[in-house]
């Protein structure tokens, strides 16, 4: 029987190339957005990526664009405050969200994080797609719940990214896998499959590029 929320096939040949090509030139960091009115023009699709602090997310950037420094990862929960804009290729936009629940950042800071988060989500035409990064070792929190909640009442599609893979083991990632699939469960923007990735060992990396080059 077909699991709800199945993982990605790999995806062929094609498709594998379309995605290899798409992120085979120069990435360039545009900005940092720290309001609405500082958001580039919206003259191309863009991707976002969301997540908990501290959950791979520069880390996963940079694997797919296979630069190590363009998005700066720490091990610093929170460190990333504004929208992050980067071009791949001349039609697409790759935008890192804020870290999203990191308790010991200053509640008005914080606040700040959510009301630009909500802007964004709800009024940005040329997003395509979110991917919500969850730590594989830690499965679906109240936070990412949150998350998916506000990405539902914006109607963006979001898509479930598995995050740091290879630090469980096989069984208990299978358990990671039934907790999130019944979360997602509960959401109706969630796309119907879940992407396996770990940046450290490249698992996932080619999928997840061959998904965003098949975006439309």
């Amino acid at each position: 029987m077909q699991l709800p929320f199945p993982l990605a096939e790999e995806p062929d040949a094609q498709t594998l190339e379309r995605g290899r090509l798409l992120f085979a030139g120069e990435t360039e960091f545009v900005k940092g957005v720290v309001a609405m009115s500082g958001l580039p023009e919206a003259d191309r699709m863009e991707v976002c990526f969301a997540g908990r602090s501290n959950v791979g997310k520069s880390t996963l950037i940079n694997a797919l664009t296979g630069m190590k420094a363009l998005a700066r990862a720490s091990n610093t929960p929170g460190r990333t405050q504004e929208i992050n804009y980067f071009t791949a290729g001349d039609d697409l936009y790759l935008v890192d969200l804020p870290g999203y629940g990191y308790a010991n950042a200053p509640l008005p800071v914080v606040e700040k994080w959510q009301r630009l988060l909500k802007q964004f989500l709800q009024g940005r035409q040329t997003l395509r797609r979110a991917f919500v990064l969850i730590d594989a070792r830690h499965g679906v929190k109240k936070v990412d719940d949150e998350i998916m909640s506000l990405l539902d009442s914006s109607a963006v599609t979001f898509q479930a990214v598995l995050t740091k893979a290879d630090k469980v083991k096989e069984k208990e990632r299978a358990a990671v896998l039934d907790q999130v699939r019944g979360a997602l469960a509960k959401h109706p923007a969630a796309y119907p499959e879940i992407i396996v990735t770990s940046s450290e060992k490249g698992w996932g990396i080619p999928t997840l590029r061959s998904v965003i080059a098949t975006l439309e």
